[in-house]
């Protein structure tokens, strides 16, 4: 069977349980690890291997592009300070814990090994931090740190991984260059995402508005940055998630309406489609690891496995409860800078701690040999660990999270509505207002009142929603399926008089391009 087929294959899989994910109320990568595990058992399947090369070229930087473009910057600065805690101060705080746990209960395991299989495992994935809280109704703030905390902690993991690897092959460490180094390359890295930034800006301004190639050029941002970044040494992660913070931010400056609709519905769809191979792939590995490992017993396997994940997962919560309180009681600047911090959401975040694609891929890519000619005799038992810590956090931790803040009583707030709500009417108003003083000269009065009617209209629904908490559940449903069933007519109208030959091709595209605005509209009404 070619590549081509399998990839093939692969996508139909992929769009296929994406249809089941939603009734079965299980998040899709869990699902996709889970068949691709199945799958690997399947007698006569070939090999499908996890290269190291592709996932940090081809799906790494696109998808931790779309993860920074979709976090607002002003949400992730407000929350630094624990998301820092957590990229760097956690990350290498379980690096550590797993070194501890790997050398004295593993047999054969030397500190360097120890250090490496803690900086594989140690940072959470961007991508099972989103999908595991998607819709769960959790705090705005909780995500801003999770998906904050899993754009930036990759380049912890893989900056101690670096040398790590370089202290296993060369048997060489030294604590005080790769501290001044990580920092340098950390630093660099972001500079080169700003650089990046700014060029991909400047090109949008200049050139002319065109939907298709603007969303294009979205496309090359995350792969130049990468590559640029990772030509001078410093760290591509950085650079990618600072590129796409920055060019989220001006979004809205450089790009047209139609840009931003077509864009979004682009990179909708191929981020599926990426998560959905990568996580598939990952189940696959399974089979192909186990046949990998010869000098231990499965059940030896399932104990190192076992007490390597507990000491993962056990390793986050010991850091996330010190690090949201200690700081808030030695700076009194912190309490009043930042909002309580609330037991259950720490409990929260201490149990999302899910690992990914990019842990199997720095495992899959460690060297088959050390610089004295010798085999890398662990290497394989590394590559089975990191396989169980992924499947025990992605699979336990993402399946009981829905439990667990059904439990805990954790609720969205409220603040982001309000705001949203309050806006709207200060933009409705601010439109009255410069109709009055601009257009009440120049029009009549027939075409001012009907101007001004829509924004009146829409000032005394939101002023209603306000004072009498939202219209009634069942009055909002009846609202828009009426709207839903009336659009719903406009279109089939619209395609008979393309079937009757009244119309042309491009006459439906265009209207049907406005009647698709409208019930986009419909849906975050509703929303």
């Amino acid at each position: 069977m070619s590549n081509f087929s399998i990839i093939i294959i692969l996508l139909t899989l992929v769009a296929i349980l994406a249809q089941f994910t939603d009734r079965i109320k299980i998040p899709y990568p869990i699902l996709l690890v889970l068949v691709g595990m199945m799958l690997g058992m399947l007698p006569g399947l070939p090999v499908i291997p996890l290269a190291p090369e592709v996932v940090f070229l081809i799906f790494l930087p696109p998808i931790l592009y779309a993860a920074a473009w979709t976090t607002s910057w002003a949400d992730f600065k407000a929350a630094k300070r624990p998301i820092t805690l957590l990229a760097i101060g956690c990350v290498i705080f379980t690096t550590c814990a797993v070194a501890v746990v790997a050398k004295y209960f593993i047999p054969g395991f030397s500190w360097a090994e120890a250090f490496l299989l803690g900086a594989i495992i140690s940072p959470p994935d961007a991508v099972a931090a989103t999908s595991a809280t998607k819709g769960l109704g959790v705090p705005k703030r909780i995500i801003t740190i999770l998906e904050g905390e899993s754009l930036v902690n990759d380049a912890t993991g893989l900056i101690a991984y670096k040398y790590a690897v370089a202290a296993v092959v060369t048997g060489m460490f030294s604590l005080g260059d790769a501290s001044v180094n990580f920092f340098v390359v950390a630093a660099f890295g972001i500079l080169v995402g700003l650089v990046i930034g700014f060029i991909f800006k400047w090109i949008h301004q200049i050139t002319p508005d065109n939907s298709t190639t603007d969303t294009a050029l979205t496309f090359l941002v995350p792969y130049i940055a990468y590559l640029v970044a990772e030509s001078f040494h410093v760290s591509g992660v950085l650079a990618v998630v600072t590129a796409g913070l920055y060019l989220s931010w001006h979004s809205s400056e450089i790009f047209s309406n139609r840009t931003r609709l077509q864009a979004n519905g682009t990179w909708d769809t191929v981020i599926f489609f990426l998560n959905g191979i990568v996580f598939i792939l990952i189940g696959l590995q399974l089979h192909w690891v186990l046949r990998e490992i010869q000098n231990f017993s499965f059940t030896e396997l399932l104990w190192y496995g076992t007490i390597v994940s507990l000491a993962v997962i056990v390793g986050r919560i010991i850091w996330v409860f010190p690090g949201a309180y200690v700081p808030r009681w030695l700076s009194r600047g912190i309490r009043e800078r930042e909002p309580d911090t609330n037991i259950r959401l720490v409990t929260l975040v201490s149990w999302s701690g899910m690992r990914g694609v990019v842990s199997l891929a720095a495992a899959m890519a460690l060297p088959l040999t050390l610089a004295n000619g010798e085999l890398f005799a662990n290497r394989n038992l590394i590559i089975f660990l990191t396989f169980c810590v992924i499947f025990s956090t992605l699979v336990i931790q993402g399946l009981s999270l829905r439990p667990l803040i059904r439990l805990l009583k954790v609720k969205s707030d409220n603040r982001e509505h309000e705001q949203e709500q309050a806006t709207r009417v200060q933009i409705a108003a601010k439109i009255i207002e410069k109709i009055e003083e601009d257009y009440s000269l120049r029009l009549t009065d027939e075409v001012l009142n009907q101007v001004k009617t829509k924004y009146e209209i829409r000032i005394h629904r939101l002023r209603n929603d306000q004072a009498e908490g939202k219209l009634k559940d069942e009055q909002i449903a009846e609202f828009h399926a009426v709207q839903q069933e009336l659009l719903t007519t406009e279109r089939n109208f619209l395609i008979q008089l393309r079937k009757q030959g009244k119309i042309s091709d491009e006459v439906l595209r265009k209207i049907e391009y406005e009647l698709d605005l409208e019930e986009v509209r419909l849906v975050l009404e509703k929303e």
